[in-house]
């Protein structure tokens, strides 16, 4: 099995992602030992942000940085765990809440594919980027 890096790269629909996670120098980290479990906005998603928002936050490592780490969560958390949950702590610090009640949804962010395995955790894709507060 690939590593969560590998496995975004292969999937062929996480292109920022991808490409934001080395411009912050997450890639060693997403690469490492783990588990982590990543909440993965597609590049759909990232389309929805206005126009010129990607391009900014290339340019401001630290935010980009604090914006990534938002969608990940220490642990391995499978869809069946995440749907227990009412909210969870990211690597950034801050809380995702977490509503089980109609699919799943992170903040306002829904869960369009869940528990896609990687050998260092797991991804659930998303369809919105998370902002931290």
């Amino acid at each position: 099995m690939a590593d969560i890096v590998d496995t975004a790269v292969n999937a062929g629909s996480f292109s920022t992602l991808v490409a934001a996670v080395k411009a912050a120098g997450l890639v060693e980290t997403l690469k490492g030992k783990g588990p982590f479990t990543v909440f993965a906005p597609t590049d759909e998603a990232f389309s929805k942000l206005p126009a010129g928002t990607v391009d900014g936050l290339l340019q401001d490592i630290p935010k980009l940085k604090k914006i990534l780490t938002y969608h990940v969560v220490s642990g391995k958390v499978m869809a069946a765990d995440v749907t227990k949950l009412k909210s969870a702590k990211t690597v950034e610090g801050s809380d995702v809440a977490i509503d089980a009640s109609k699919g799943v949804k992170v903040n306002d962010s829904t869960v369009t594919t869940p528990d896609v395995a990687a050998d260092n955790g797991v991804i659930h894709i998303i369809d919105t980027v998370l902002m931290p507060a």
